[in-house]
C-alpha cells in the first residue's frame, strides 16, 4: 500500500470510529445505560481529535495547517464551556484573531516544511 492510500486509509478510518462512538453513546442514552448531559461538555474535544488526524501521516501543507487550526478551535472552546482561566466567550474572542495571525504568519514555513517545490503534493 503506498503512502497516500494509507493516509487516506487511515484517515477515513478514524472518521468511521468518530462516528461509530458518537452513534453508541447516542444509543446508550436512549435505552438509559448511559447518561449523556455530563459528557457533552467534551464535544469539542472530538476537533481536537480530527485536527489531529490531519497532521500526522503524510499530509499536506494545507492539511496540517487545517489540523493546527482544528487543534485550537477544539482546545480554545473546551476552555471557555470548562470556564479554564476564567475564560469566557466575551474575554477571550481576542484569541481567536491571534490565532488567525499565527496561522498566517506560519503558512509560509508550513508550506515549505511540507512541499519541496513551495507546492503541495496532493493537489494538481
Amino acid at each position: 500500500m503506498n503512502t497516500d492510500r494509507s493516509y487516506e486509509w487511515r484517515r477515513q478510518l478514524v472518521w468511521g470510529l468518530v462516528i461509530v462512538g458518537f452513534g453508541l453513546v447516542l444509543f446508550l442514552d436512549n435505552i438509559d445505560v448511559l447518561q449523556v448531559e455530563h459528557l457533552w461538555h467534551y464535544a469539542p474535544l472530538v476537533l481536537v481529535v480530527v485536527g489531529m488526524n490531519k497532521m500526522v501521516g503524510y499530509p499536506t501543507a494545507r492539511h496540517f495547517s487545517a489540523g493546527l487550526w482544528e487543534m485550537f478551535l477544539g482546545l480554545w472552546l473546551f476552555a471557555v464551556f470548562e470556564h479554564m482561566y476564567g475564560l469566557t466567550f466575551f474575554n477571550s474572542w481576542p484569541l481567536v484573531i491571534i490565532a488567525v495571525g499565527v496561522k498566517i504568519a506560519i503558512e509560509p514555513m508550513i508550506r515549505a516544511r511540507f512541499a519541496p517545490n513551495g507546492e503541495d503534493r496532493h493537489e494538481k
